[in-house]
């Protein structure tokens, strides 16, 4: 019975490599210069850390150009709410999103079944497993999936016969 899988992942050292690139820029940025502008990633979160939000802004902007830069999807940082730090600064987390969470799993599975198609979705964790009997059923699933609009970025693997 062929299947496929849907996953949501980010390689996380081409992560890093963005980064990088990123420290650099602004080091040698001259709208930078003498600021205390870094950026740092402890597992899926990146820590940004700005004098004020017109520099913050910046680096935003700087962030998702290098993920693009490294076909990264950018839609894959879930940026939350800015907080003060000490000495008049700025610091925002970034989430690197890894893995379907459930209620999003929970939607594709009910797009899927409200439009009859003939195949099966079942939830593996932070997965989607797609299977059915016929390959052009697989085809029209992953179709459905790539029309729903969804922000993170999602790949489908592990296809088999």
């Amino acid at each position: 019975m062929p299947s496929f899988d849907i996953v949501s992942k980010t390689d996380l050292a081409e992560v890093d490599n963005a980064l990088n690139g990123m420290k650099r820029e602004i080091d040698t940025r001259f709208d930078f210069k003498g600021s205390k502008c870094s950026v740092e990633r402890k597992e899926e979160t990146i820590t940004i850390l700005a004098d004020d939000d017109l520099k913050l802004k910046q680096m935003h902007e700087l962030l998702k150009g290098y993920f693009v830069r490294r076909k990264l999807d950018p839609g894959a940082l879930e940026f939350k709410d800015p907080e003060k730090a000490s000495g008049n600064t700025v610091r925002q987390q970034v989430i690197v999103k890894q893995g379907i969470d459930s209620t999003l799993a929970k939607r594709i599975v009910k797009e899927i079944k409200d439009r009859k198609m003939k195949v099966q979705a079942a939830i593996q964790g932070d997965e989607l497993r797609i299977s059915g009997k016929k390959r052009d059923d697989l085809q029209d699933a992953i179709a459905l999936v790539k029309d729903m609009k969804i922000e993170q970025p999602l790949q489908y693997v592990n296809f088999r016969d």
